[in-house]
């Protein structure tokens, strides 16, 4: 290492020991750009976690929509929240002749505008501790603060939690669940 490296070396080391700065977070910053160009139904495809959604997008012939300006608020269920509902439901979701139920169940999950984590909050709090929220299907769903969490009631009382809130896209934010929401 010259004496020029060296001591570039050491004064990154000083700042990063006395302001906790480092070079990370420019990195990640160039990242999240990134990131942000790809739509809602791009990034739930590079999650590795929302196969099952994106199956049922594209079998309810939403691909198009939500790859489209918005923007858009999702609530995107992870695999693993498919997987809690009764055995078969999403297999038989998928058929075509369920297209208009897929369709109604998926759409319920879509909120017009982008609506981040503090949006969300504030409305909470501006309605006194729920705030209800429209959804592009026609529905609405109640948002809570559970123990610091958003939690999200559906038509049929079911209490979902957003376990990662405000994935960017290039057209709206997506708020990952861990449950799915049924519609009235």
């Amino acid at each position: 290492m010259t004496s020029k490296n060296t001591f570039s070396a050491l004064i990154s080391a000083g700042l990063m020991a006395s302001t906790g700065l480092v070079a990370a977070p420019a990195l990640a910053d160039h990242h999240m750009e990134k990131k942000a160009e790809a739509n809602i139904v791009e990034t739930a495809m590079s999650t590795g976690m929302h196969e099952t959604l994106v199956a049922a997008v594209k079998a309810a012939g939403l691909v198009e929509t939500l790859s489209g300006p918005g923007p858009f608020t999702v609530f995107a269920p992870t695999d693993a929240a498919f997987g809690k509902l009764p055995a078969g439901t999403v297999e038989t979701l998928v058929k075509p002749e369920n297209k208009a139920t897929l369709t109604s169940i998926l759409t319920y999950h879509a909120v017009a505008g982008k609506v981040t984590a503090a949006d969300l909050v504030a409305q909470i709090n501006a309605g006194g501790g729920s705030a209800t929220i429209p959804t592009v299907g026609g529905g609405t769903l109640t948002a809570t603060l559970e123990g610091g969490n958003v939690v999200i009631t559906d038509a049929k009382g079911g209490k979902t939690m957003v376990t990662k809130a405000d994935v960017m896209t290039s057209n709206g934010v997506v708020h990952v669940t861990d449950g799915v929401f049924m519609p009235a």
